[in-house]
């Protein structure tokens, strides 16, 4: 059984179940060692910049997300 397999499985759940799983799913990463998580955090930040390098996200300067972001707690 593939990701996209138990995704559109998940997804015919019921709200209720749905949340319960996300739940265990959730703290099933609580057991993970501070090194799968550094490594998975590495992953992750590979991943968002090719994300940058092949355009497929746009870059925002950072003094316009503490500007809207400021907006927000207004």
């Amino acid at each position: 059984m593939n990701i996209e397999t138990i995704r559109h499985e998940a997804l015919l759940l019921s709200p209720q179940e749905r949340a319960r799983l996300a739940e265990q799913l959730l703290s099933s990463l609580d057991t993970l060692t501070e090194t799968e998580v550094e490594q998975l955090w590495f992953e992750e930040a590979a991943r968002r910049a090719d994300e940058m390098d092949s355009g497929l996200v746009q870059r925002i300067p950072a003094d316009v997300v503490n500007r809207e972001a400021q907006a927000l707690l207004k």
